[in-house]
C-alpha cells in the first residue's frame, strides 16, 4: 500500500491516499439519557451514528458529567466495527477519533490540539471530550462505541469544569451544528478507512504531532499527590503518556496515574 511519511521539522507529509468513504446509519433523537447507552441497546451490524439535542445522563470519563445546554452543542456517538484492530492496539481508535475532531475544528479556528488521552483543546481550554467503550472478539476489537461532546454554540457554562470553551465563544458567532457534524463524520470516515486498510503508522504520527504540550515542560500531578515539572515527550502506541521527570527518569503513565495542571 503506497503510504509513507517524511518528517520535515515539525510537519508530516503523506503520499496521496485514495480511500472509500464509510457509510453510517444515522439516527437523530431530540432527547435521550445517553447516546452511548442508546447504541449499546440498539446497535446492529452496520456502522451507526446517533446524535441528540440533549442528554439527561451524559457523562465523561470516570464519574465526570458533561454540561451541555439543550440544542446548543453536538452530543453524538458512533458505533464502529473495525477490521483487524488488536485489543492491545485499541488506543489507535482513540487516536483516530481525536484526529477527526482536530481536523473538524481546524476548519474553523487555529490552535486546536489533542490533550492526552483524547480531549480536544483550544489553547488551554477544553472544547470537546470523548468516552470510548469497546467489546472484544478473541484478541481483536469487535465493536467500538465512541461518544463525543463538542461545545459548539453554548456561551455560558455553569458547572465546576475549570476551562470549557465553545466554538461560538472563540469565533464570536454561532455555527451550524449539522455542518460541524457532517465534517466530523467525513474526517472520521477517512481515518477509520485508513485503519481498515492497516495504515496505523500515519495515524500514530499525526496524533503525536498534534499533542497539547508536546515538547514542553509543565507541572503534573501524580496519584501520590506530588506535583513535578516534567517534559511531555510522547505517547506510547498503547496509550501511555511518556514524561521525563526533573531527575531525568522517563515514566510511562496510564490514564488516572497522572493529571495535567492547567
Amino acid at each position: 500500500m503506497p503510504i509513507f511519511f517524511v518528517k520535515r521539522k515539525q510537519s508530516v507529509t503523506f503520499a496521496p491516499y485514495h480511500f472509500i468513504r464509510m457509510a453510517f446509519t444515522t439516527t437523530y433523537l431530540p432527547e435521550t439519557d445517553s447516546t452511548n447507552r442508546w447504541l449499546r441497546d440498539h446497535g446492529g451490524k452496520d456502522d451507526q451514528l446517533v446524535w441528540t439535542d440533549y442528554q439527561t445522563a451524559g457523562r465523561g470519563c470516570g464519574t465526570n458529567t458533561w454540561e451541555s445546554e439543550r440544542g446548543k452543542n453536538l452530543l453524538f456517538s458512533v458505533l464502529l466495527h473495525p477490521k483487524g484492530v488488536a485489543a492491545a492496539s485499541q488506543f489507535i481508535l482513540s487516536m483516530a477519533n481525536a484526529l477527526a475532531l482536530r481536523d473538524t475544528l481546524a476548519d474553523y479556528v487555529d490552535g486546536i490540539k489533542i490533550k492526552w488521552p483524547n480531549d480536544i483543546y483550544w489553547h488551554d481550554k477544553k472544547i470537546a471530550g470523548t468516552l470510548i467503550e469497546t467489546t472484544l472478539s478473541g484478541s481483536n476489537i469487535k465493536t467500538c462505541i465512541i461518544g463525543t461532546g463538542l461545545n459548539v454554540n453554548q456561551t455560558a457554562f455553569h458547572s465546576d469544569a475549570p476551562n470549557p470553551v465553545s466554538l461560538c465563544q472563540i469565533l464570536g458567532h454561532e455555527v451550524d451544528r449539522q455542518e460541524v457534524l457532517q465534517k466530523m463524520m467525513q474526517h472520521l470516515a477517512k481515518y477509520i478507512d485508513w485503519l481498515n486498510f492497516g495504515a496505523q503508522i500515519p495515524i500514530r504520527t499525526l496524533y503525536r504531532f498534534s499533542l497539547y504540550r508536546r515538547g514542553e515542560t509543565h507541572r503534573y500531578r501524580f496519584t501520590d499527590g506530588k506535583e513535578e515539572e516534567c517534559l511531555l515527550m510522547d505517547v506510547d502506541d498503547d496509550g501511555h503518556l511518556v514524561l521525563q521527570r526533573a531527575s531525568g527518569e522517563v515514566s510511562h503513565l496510564a490514564f488516572k496515574e497522572v493529571s495535567f495542571i492547567i
